[in-house]
């Protein structure tokens, strides 16, 4: 089944205890959408570049199956770009600078022919403009949402109004508790189910992710890793491999939600390990398989 992914392209200035890295592909679009082609054959990508994007990026993309269809490639301007500066525990980082270039003035134009596409995938951008998305799709399977603390501070009244139209959304910790006002995250998550969407997945970094409903609770642990080198993207990429598996299996039950999760969560695992998009650029099926595996054994008791 199709993904409809919508959300931001960038080159970013990444520095963490590791090293640095300039002009590195990220951008939620990239991400979401990256993660996403790993299960699933159909994944549509709409964003938006400048002149200075370099070909080789829409290379590497079209390699990856993914439908650029939607990417507009403006001719002056440049790329969405930001800087962050991790700290040496790598949970916090510090914005060195945001340029958005052409993504200022950024609206989603979805393609006639995937107006009617099954997953929806709504990367982290303005609430404005994901409501642009929403206005412009016929009747998908399944909508999911991400968001991030800049909306919950800016665009609240926005947020709420998108959240009323999708499935699921997909948050960390910090953002459910911001959004709701709750520490508990048990109470955050329940309330946030009563603004609309039927999931809500709550991210907490190295200490996994849970979702819920109004009626069931799943918790799932992160993957054990001695070393991450660049957080940089490991939640858009959770949230496409998550929106993949269920397009690869057309099945939206809270039942298999939990194995999507597992995906987010083994697809975000690699990411972290290197800079930018390298940690999922050239995954074997037989990487993926063994994580899944890996996952069941340390969750079995």
């Amino acid at each position: 089944m199709s993904v409809l992914v919508v959300g931001s392209v960038a080159l970013d200035y990444l520095e963490t205890p590791f090293g640095v890295m300039e002009q590195a592909l990220g951008g939620s679009a990239t991400f979401c959408s990256v993660a996403a082609s790993y299960l699933t054959s159909d994944v549509r990508f709409v964003g938006i570049v400048g002149a200075d994007f370099p070909q080789k990026h829409i290379d590497f993309l079209t390699k990856r199956g993914i439908d650029l269809l939607g990417l507009v490639r403006e001719a002056e301007g440049k790329t969405f770009s930001w800087g962050g500066k991790y700290h040496d525990d790598m949970n916090t980082r510090d914005t060195l600078y945001t340029e958005l270039g052409v993504f200022e003035h950024f609206h989603p134009v979805i393609p006639d022919a995937w107006k009617q596409s099954d997953f929806v995938l709504l990367g982290n951008i303005h609430p404005s403009l994901q409501m642009e998305v929403l206005e412009q799709i016929e009747q998908p399977k399944l909508v999911v949402c991400d968001t991030m603390n800049l909306w919950i501070n800016i665009s609240q009244k926005d947020l709420k109004k998108v959240l009323k139209r999708v499935d699921v959304l997909i948050l960390n910790d910090e953002e459910a508790r911001m959004l709701t006002d709750q520490r508990n995250l048990i109470t955050a998550g329940n309330m946030l189910l009563r603004m609309g969407p039927r999931v809500a997945v709550i991210k907490k970094g190295e200490h996994g992710a849970v979702l819920m409903t109004r009626d069931t609770y799943f918790a799932s642990p992160a993957f054990p890793l001695e070393t991450v080198k660049d957080p940089t993207g490991a939640g858009d990429t959770f949230a496409g491999a998550f929106v993949g598996w269920l397009a690869r299996t057309g099945d939206v039950s809270t039942a298999n939600m939990r194995k999507a999760v597992v995906y987010g969560s083994v697809l975000a695992s690699f990411c972290v390990e290197e800079f930018s998009i390298d940690g999922i650029r050239a995954l074997g099926e037989e990487h993926i398989a063994e994580r899944f595996s890996m996952f069941r054994k340390i969750t079995t008791f």
